[in-house]
């Protein structure tokens, strides 16, 4: 089966867009480790895309607090005044397949689904001594996981936990050979924000037969994407950060 993995999408219909232009027709199922909406200026299309083409999903911590079930109190002020407007901005219909998204992690074939880490959903998994941890709770050899923003992840080799490094600004992907013996937590990277330094959209293919994960990196509309945010009102550094991916 050949997997498509997405991640942090926030509402950026333009990354959304490259991202499926540039993938179809290289996989057979569409999943998501969360973060549909908050930030960007496209709940609803990015929302009713999901619905129609994932068949799995699991929460983010912006799709609790885009539809109340999460509080702000946590919140940056750039990110609150992003979620209040997209409560608004949401469909009755989106806001509550929102609001349903289950709590990772999400067992899928021979591998799971996290937002954060498979211990904590909102936890951020950004160094080798946080990724030790979260290998001690996996239920399989190979997690996709979001939330940070940078593409990459770790490998548990059997002795040592190292990291994977994000595509090179140079390429276009970057291929990863599972071995079994190992243990993988895998982020395919933000489509909607990035912030590993690389503005273009990012996700993975993974080719669950070959034991194959590819990470991929495409460019999109970023001056559509943040038109988008400011004609709806939202903070400016919403739209800044798309062009350094910060």
């Amino acid at each position: 089966m050949r997997y498509l993995i997405l991640s942090d999408l926030h509402a950026n219909l333009q990354a959304l867009d490259a991202v499926v232009a540039a993938a179809t027709g290289h996989y057979d199922q569409a999943l998501c480790c969360g973060d549909l909406v908050g930030y960007g200026a496209n709940p609803n299309p990015v929302v009713e895309w999901v619905r129609a083409h994932c068949s799995h999903v699991v929460r983010g911590n912006h799709d609790k607090a885009c539809t109340g079930l999460d509080d702000l109190e946590w919140f940056n002020p750039v990110a609150r005044h992003a979620a209040l407007w997209t409560q608004h901005a949401l469909s009755p219909d989106n806001t509550e397949f929102a609001r349903q998204l289950p709590k990772g992690p999400l067992l899928i074939e021979n591998f799971e689904l996290v937002h954060g880490s498979p211990y904590d959903e909102d936890e951020y998994v950004l160094a080798v001594d946080e990724a030790t941890q979260a290998f001690n709770y996996l239920e399989r050899r190979l997690t996709f996981f979001g939330h940070t923003h940078v593409q990459g992840g770790f490998i548990w080799n059997r002795s040592r936990v190292e990291t994977i490094a994000r595509t090179s600004l140079r390429c276009d992907s970057q291929v990863i050979e599972i071995d079994r013996d190992c243990a993988y937590l895998v982020n395919p990277g933000s489509i909607g924000q990035p912030r590993d330094g690389d503005p273009r959209a990012a996700y993975v293919l993974y080719d669950s037969d070959a034991s194959m994960l590819t990470y991929y990196r495409v460019e999109y509309d970023v001056a559509g994407a943040q038109k988008a945010i400011r004609n709806a009102g939202l903070p400016d550094i919403l739209a800044d950060r798309l062009s350094v991916g910060r």
